[in-house]
């Protein structure tokens, strides 16, 4: 596969720039290095209402509010509201998939993700 770039020119001075495509993005810090001279600052984005920016990129959750999907690990979050319970959601997010039985009985990975608010005092 071919690598992933973007080529520039900019016509304020001729000059041409290849920025790296990741993902299906440029970092927005990339354009700064496209200066019409020494002394500016460089280029910047202007996005306002924030409709064409990606804040971040996670393996855990996808989010496409267009389309009013919220997934976690590619689970749709109402199913798994529907379906699981807090330690299987617990479980999902910090391991990648929900747990089978097994995984869920009582033991060092349960403990690491049992919140200590649900354990009972036995004074």
């Amino acid at each position: 596969m071919s690598e992933q770039t973007l080529a520039i020119t900019d016509n304020r001075t001729g000059k041409s720039y290849t920025l790296p495509i990741e993902n299906g993005t440029v970092r927005a810090m990339d354009l700064r290095q496209i200066k019409t001279d020494a002394d500016d600052f460089g280029l910047m984005t202007y996005d306002p209402a924030l409709m064409n920016t990606a804040s971040t990129k996670s393996a855990i959750t996808f989010i496409d509010g267009d389309k009013g999907i919220l997934e976690y690990r590619g689970y749709p979050v109402e199913q798994l509201a529907e379906r699981s319970n807090f330690l299987e959601v617990a479980y999902l997010i910090l391991f990648g998939d929900l747990p089978n039985e097994k995984q869920l009985a009582p033991g060092p990975t349960t403990s690491r993700i049992t919140p200590s608010s649900t354990k009972i005092s036995r004074r």
